[in-house]
């Protein structure tokens, strides 16, 4: 039987594949669970040094929960302490990398939210429903639309429901890159396969950072920053780093 979410390491990167095609890789709690071991492996494997989530086919990158499921939850309680794969998304430790193909609606924005980088093709279709459908957003939505692209921007996607554009999205910010349909992948590869080349501790150690800096006021940015580079600064790949610079030839980190 084909699996919901295919995944496998090429080059040091995972990728993740949400594979229900047929339903625009709507998620279903059965989908959430093979989610789960996917990012356990790469947080646990020294050799998954970045990560690439995506959807199969065409269509979508995913159109966020399958609407049907919902009303299997006995009480909204259940709901609410579900697991959520949008969390999933955020605890990975590796930089994460969200190739956006096609619609990208609801959870499946907000685990493109969680991602570090966002890049998408010319079709993607980016936004917040659930407010058509009497709810919002419960995976980080508005938290990290407003991050991304501002109060007024966020508060007109979680309002009105309505999606945006690829090349709206990269105006305001919500994603970096806009790729031929058939350019993404390869595009979403030469991005991870770079970042996999780098020092590991100090790729982590970044995302950690930026996460942190978000929510922490300058000043104690700066100095948590500088805490994090003095631990990065004292590593074995630091100092490789150095030797390999010295020495005119690549660096071979070894995350130590």
């Amino acid at each position: 039987m084909t699996s919901l979410v295919n995944f496998h390491v090429q080059d040091r990167v995972a990728w993740i594949e949400l594979n229900r095609p047929d339903k625009l890789n709507a998620m279903t709690p059965e989908m959430a669970e093979l989610l789960l071991d996917a990012v356990n492996t790469c947080n646990g494997s020294d050799e998954v040094r970045a990560v690439v989530l995506t959807g199969a086919g065409p269509k979508a990158f995913c159109a966020g929960s399958d609407i049907t499921e919902l009303d299997t939850y006995p009480t909204p309680w259940a709901f609410r302490n579900r697991r959520d794969y949008c969390d999933l998304i955020r605890a990975i430790k590796k930089p994460a990398i969200a190739a956006i193909n096609g619609y990208a609606f609801g959870g499946g924005l907000e685990m493109a939210l969680a991602c570090d980088i966002r890049i998408a093709s010319d079709n993607a279709r980016l936004g917040a429903p659930e407010i058509k459908l009497g709810w919002i957003g419960g995976g980080g939505m508005t938290a990290q639309l407003l991050h991304s692209v501002g109060a007024s921007s966020a508060a007109l996607m979680v309002m009105t429901g309505d999606p945006i554009t690829a090349q709206q999205a990269m105006a305001w910010g919500l994603v970096s890159e806009v790729t031929a349909p058939d350019a993404l992948r390869e595009r979403a590869s030469a991005i991870a396969v770079a970042i996999a080349a780098r020092a590991p501790i100090a790729a982590e150690t970044a995302k950690v950072n930026l996460r942190a800096a978000m929510s922490m006021p300058l000043e104690q940015a700066i100095a948590y920053e500088r805490d994090l580079q003095t631990i990065c600064f004292a590593t074995a790949d630091a100092m490789e780093g150095r030797n390999a610079f010295e020495e005119k030839r690549p660096a071979q980190f070894k995350r130590r």
